[in-house]
Order: structure tokens, then sequence, then C-alpha cells
């Protein structure tokens, strides 16, 4: 079958290549990919990799298909299964004309919303949902009206999807965004307030008549918006984040007696969790939002034809590091 993979950290060594149809055993099921989308964690994963690889490097975190078999304790599939998954980061990506993936980080696709629409949609709306419901501690059916929420870089990936549960949880939300166009898709996604990282966070949230937050996920860049992170988060509040922290030191949100957490949505997989059938459920809730209309999909970009020029030229997009929305890749 084919597939397609990187051979060293630059973009320039993604290759076509030949790879043997693998079957599916245990939970596992075997999906014809239909759909991919391009995600930031693909290309820090391809710059990771040190020297000149062996083999290809099949990256790829979201993908979208129909299921041609399944494994021997497959409960919640049948062969002809219309699905969409984030994937597992320890296993071989999307990239590849038919990929294995345990049924539990799986759901049925969405029923009347596009390939497209859907397949930019499962790693950021796992990603947003493990930050808000696990590491914020967020109940989302409670009243939560009083409660202010700051992400920074609102108009990502994840910060589209964010933004949007959030709201639906009865948050008000506050987002940066940096230019006039970012900034509408921002309130068209349901921020409340929208300021620009690139001036200074907590003048512009003062000069709203708000002195503190009660939580922040930081998903860009950190360092440069620590001091004001430490300013704005609430005694007790939480801070959570998806990116690094070089030179921010956790120690200066002690007096402040604030939660710190990492995200990563790979971790349930990596380590097969028996928690990681939540992603399966978070993606139910997914597609019967984007379906019913309370989930707006963020797809911006769709590239036709899933071959190598297509992934280069969507990965140089998400790499240069300006998208709003996603990239997708439709076969």
């Amino acid at each position: 079958m084919k597939a397609f993979g990187v051979t060293n950290n630059s973009s320039d060594s993604f290759v076509e290549f030949d790879k043997p149809k693998e079957t599916p055993t245990g939970r596992d099921i075997l999906v014809k990919i239909q759909g991919v989308s391009i995600n930031p964690v693909d290309i820090a994963t391809r710059k990771k990799i040190s020297g000149e690889l062996t083999e290809p490097k099949i990256l790829g975190y979201d993908g979208y298909g129909i299921v041609e078999e399944i494994g021997a304790d497959v409960q919640n599939f049948v062969p002809g299964d219309k699905v969409f998954f984030a994937g597992d980061y320890s296993r071989d990506g999307s990239y590849q004309e038919y990929e294995l993936i345990d049924e539990r980080i799986v759901a049925k696709a969405p029923s009347d919303t596009s390939i497209e629409r859907s397949v930019a949609m499962p790693l950021v709306t796992l990603t947003a949902s493990e930050l808000l419901f696990e590491k914020l501690h967020i109940n989302s059916i409670a009243d939560n009206r009083d409660k202010t929420i700051l992400i920074i870089n609102g108009a990502g990936g994840v910060g589209s999807i964010a933004i949007q549960l959030a709201h639906l949880a009865g948050l008000r939300v506050i987002a940066t965004a940096s230019t006039p166009e970012k900034v509408q898709w921002v309130k068209d996604l349901d921020a409340d307030l929208v300021v620009n990282h690139h001036h200074d966070l907590v003048k512009q949230i003062n000069d709203l008549g708000i002195e503190n937050v009660d939580y922040i996920l930081g998903l860009s860049d950190n360092d440069p918006h620590w001091k004001e992170i430490v300013q704005l988060i609430k005694p007790f509040g939480i801070f959570a984040t998806i990116t690094n922290l070089r030179d921010s030191q956790i120690m200066d949100l002690k007096q402040k007696s604030v939660d710190f957490a990492w995200e990563w949505m790979f971790t349930k997989s990596m380590y097969k969790l028996d928690s990681m059938s939540t992603q399966g459920a978070y993606l139910e809730k997914l597609a019967d939002g984007l379906d019913n209309g309370m989930i707006r999909s963020t797809v911006t970009r769709v590239f036709n034809g899933f071959n190598l020029e297509n992934i280069k030229k969507a990965t140089a997009l998400v790499e240069a590091g300006h998208m709003m929305g996603k990239v997708v890749i439709k076969a």
C-alpha cells in the first residue's frame, strides 16, 4: 500500500513508499484513509529526528476513513463504518493508505458533516477537552457564569475549539488575536472579549474591568507572556499549557497557590491507560456537535488529493506559523 514519510528532520525529506498492508488483531481496526489534517505536532516530531532514518517515519495525527477490517476483540465497529480519530503517537500516523488504530480512541464520524470539516477536528478537540475538563477541572454542566478564562493564541487550532467548548460550558472567554481577520475569527467562535497578544495583556484586560482570571490556557510560546500570566491568574487559579517553558519558572506561581498542568493528548494511548476510552467518548460528542451545529469546524484550507505534493504544501503552511484554523488533505 502507499505511504508517505520523512527520512530526516527536513520537510524536503518527505517520500512516497510502499508498505505492507497490516492485519488488525485484538481491539485494533484497519481504516482506509479518506482524509487527514496537518498539526504542529507533525512538524515538531519531524524536527526532533536526529540524522538519517533507515525507514521513513509516517506522521499524521488526524484521520478519517472507512473501517476495512477489525480485530477479534473489537466491540464498537464493523467493516464499512465511517470513523475519525487523532491516533497514537507511538504508532505510524495517518499519512498512509491504511492505518491500524485502537478502537477505544476512535468514534463514528459525523453523519451530516463533510470529510474535510470532520477530519480537521479530532486532535484539537481532544486536546481542548482534556485541557478544560480534566486539567482545569471545569464542570461543563455547572453554572460557570462567574468564571473567566484567558486563551492565549485563540485563533490557532486548539484555541479555536477551546473557545467554543469554554463558551458552551458557560464561561466568560477572553481570547488573544493579533490581526483584524483573526479578531473576527475568534469573535465568530463565541469569544466574549478579544485582546492582542502583541501588546500588554495585563493593561488590556484590566482596561476591560477585569483584574484577574480563573483560568489561563497557554497555547503558544509561554515565555514572552510569563510575567503577564503570573500577574493575571487569580490566587488558587489554574494555568495549563501544551507548549514549552524554556525560561519561565513555575515557582513564580507559588505565592498564589496556582495549580499547573501539562497537556499532551497522546499520553493515554502511549501508556495504554484505561482512560484512553475517554477519547472515543469525546469524539462521539464532537460528532454530535458538528452535526447539530453546536460545534463549528475550524478548517480553513483544503487540498484535494492525498499525494506527496499536497502533503508538502500543507506542511509548509502549518510550519510557517501563521495559520488560522486547520489545514486538511482530502483523498
